[in-house]
């Protein structure tokens, strides 16, 4: 990359910063754990998508979606792993280091991925340090409720806001059979009651339901202060969230049945790829409009060196 008035290249990203696709109205404020709050209180809907890329970030961020989760689901969307339990603490800071570069105004979310707090409170206040100090996370996600509570406490003691998570927890596919729906009977209805109001009397930032019937996910978000970010626990949460490459159809799987596709990214990826490998295999790229030149005299200079050579070769 040459740098300077010579650059050939401006930043080097899929986005320019010359390019904004900020919505056009009143300006965004910083969004904040107390800002989410107050949405909660004026019923104003959350918005929440996933990102774990400078990109995407952008993207996500300039379209005044209010929080970006770095989930560790970037486990299966950017490692291809089957599950999220394989990712590591390392792999998760290196993703959401880049997301915070590009992120401004949306509140970021990190999530502290499987075996980070699960085995001691001491190590799991570490880790929470380490994805807010050298992430650059605004708040850590931990799931499960009651069982967590005096952990989410103690790490909210070290001043770091925390989102709670339960219903359907991720990290704990094995115990749960699978990716099932959570709160079908009236004990697991009372369990996740139990679990909100936990998450809620520890002091958490916000708490994300994950695949609970939403007749469940309303008597929740009615009955906590805390508010409530739904992903497959239907319309009645406080707020909404989905994975970013979900609605945009770069998953390679059959949705589930809570998301909804609001774009065709694999297609339109596949259909610029092949272009460029046609236009590469038949000549059409690049063209000499995409070339470079020598300036005037350097090229006249070049064909009176290319000349004599040719005259000596005689």
């Amino acid at each position: 990359m040459i740098g300077g008035s010579g650059s050939i290249r401006h930043g080097g990203g899929a986005l320019e910063d010359s390019v904004s696709l900020t919505p056009i109205g009143e300006p965004r404020h910083k969004v904040t754990v107390s800002a989410v709050h107050d949405k909660k209180l004026h019923r104003d809907p959350i918005t929440c998508l996933t990102a774990y890329d400078y990109a995407s970030a952008r993207i996500v961020d300039e379209a005044a979606i209010d929080m970006v989760l770095v989930g560790d689901s970037l486990a299966m969307t950017m490692l291809g792993h089957e599950n999220t339990l394989s990712v590591t603490v390392e792999e998760m800071l290196h993703h959401v280091r880049a997301v915070r570069r590009g992120v401004k105004q949306a509140l970021l979310i990190a999530d502290m991925p499987y075996g980070s707090y699960q085995v001691d409170s001491n190590e799991a206040v570490r880790n929470a340090i380490r994805f807010t100090k050298e992430g650059g996370a605004e708040v850590v996600k931990v799931e499960g409720g009651e069982k967590r509570a005096d952990l989410i406490r103690r790490i909210i003691d070290s001043e770091i806001p925390v989102a709670g998570h339960i219903g359907l927890t991720p990290q704990s596919v094995n115990v749960m059979g699978g990716y099932k729906v959570q709160g079908k009977s009236l004990a697991a209805i009372e369990q996740l009651m139990r679990d909100a109001v936990a998450l809620d009397r520890a002091g958490v930032a916000c708490i994300f339901l994950e695949g609970i019937p939403r007749e469940v996910s309303g008597m929740i978000t009615a009955e906590v202060g805390t508010p409530t970010i739904g992903i497959g626990a239907g319309p009645e949460c406080d707020g909404q969230v989905l994975v970013f490459h979900d609605i945009l159809n770069l998953t390679f799987a059959e949705p589930a049945k809570f998301v909804r596709r609001y774009g065709d990214a694999a297609a339109l990826i596949s259909n610029a790829v092949a272009a460029f490998r046609a236009d590469v295999l038949s000549g059409q790229y690049p063209s000499d409009r995409e070339s470079y030149h020598l300036p005037k005299e350097t090229r006249a200079g070049l064909e009176m060196v290319l000349a004599r050579k040719r005259a000596l070769r005689r």
